[in-house]
């Protein structure tokens, strides 16, 4: 079934090896194309959702490898526009494959959250904010402040959730919500770079479960608040965001 809000491709193969090397990581690149903004609803997070469990499927269908294990993969997602909105939390941090956030412009309100959610960030040195105000628009869903207590340093969870604080990349790498900063046209790249290091680490088939040793707290609380659940925000936003 085609999508309708996101395209899904995959990325070439590593090109020091053969084009049809047995085991070569695959990694797959899913582009949010909702207009205006990429704006949650319930169908645009079941198809977000479809698209990661046809990347399951496609690698395991390319079989193993020569020592019979997993090829090993990794997600790339990124937002077309200037703004990376979801709540996918917990499908991502149940993830059997290492996730890359591209984020290419603002990452501002609900898209924090689904950025942390992400095993890996890179961010454009160049323009866009990382934000997150729940405290001047007045919203609160349980764990909203989950993975910023968990992931993040104290002080700088702090200035996220009650200080709505505003980073650049370059603020951001500094103090470690991102880990890569780069120019707008080697976003790409660089996040392919990411994704090809880590695929592997995907092949032993533990990769899920050792991410919930660290951020199981969270994905347990997402899963019953996110709207692929089909449950709402306990406090809605009380200006448009």
């Amino acid at each position: 079934m085609p999508y309708t809000n996101l395209t899904l491709s995959r990325i070439p193969n590593n090109p020091s090896t053969s084009p049809t090397a047995k085991g070569d990581p695959q990694i797959y690149l899913i582009t949010l194309r909702k207009a205006p903004e990429n704006r949650i609803s319930t169908i645009f997070a079941q198809e977000i959702i479809r698209a990661l469990r046809d990347v399951e499927r496609m690698v395991e269908a390319a079989g193993k490898d020569e020592q019979g294990g997993s090829v090993g993969a990794a997600v790339i997602i990124r937002g077309e526009g200037n703004k990376f909105w979801s709540t996918l939390l917990h499908t991502l941090l149940d993830y059997p494959f290492p996730t890359i956030a591209l984020l290419n412009g603002h990452t501002f309100g609900g898209a924090c959250p689904l950025a942390l959610a992400h095993d890996y960030r890179v961010m454009n040195s160049r323009r866009g904010f990382f934000s997150m105000p729940p405290v001047n628009i007045g919203v609160h869903f349980p764990g909203i402040g989950y993975l910023a207590r968990l992931k993040l340093r104290p002080e700088i969870a702090r200035e996220m959730l009650l200080e709505a604080h505003k980073w650049t990349g370059k603020e951001a790498l500094e103090d470690g919500i991102v880990d890569q900063i780069a120019e707008p046209e080697d976003m790409l790249d660089a996040a392919i770079e990411v994704a090809r290091k880590w695929a592997p680490k995907a092949k032993m088939g533990v990769y899920a479960v050792l991410r919930q040793e660290l951020w199981g707290e969270a994905a347990r609380i997402f899963q019953s608040i996110s709207y692929v659940h089909h449950r709402r925000t306990v406090l809605p936003p009380k200006v448009k965001i």
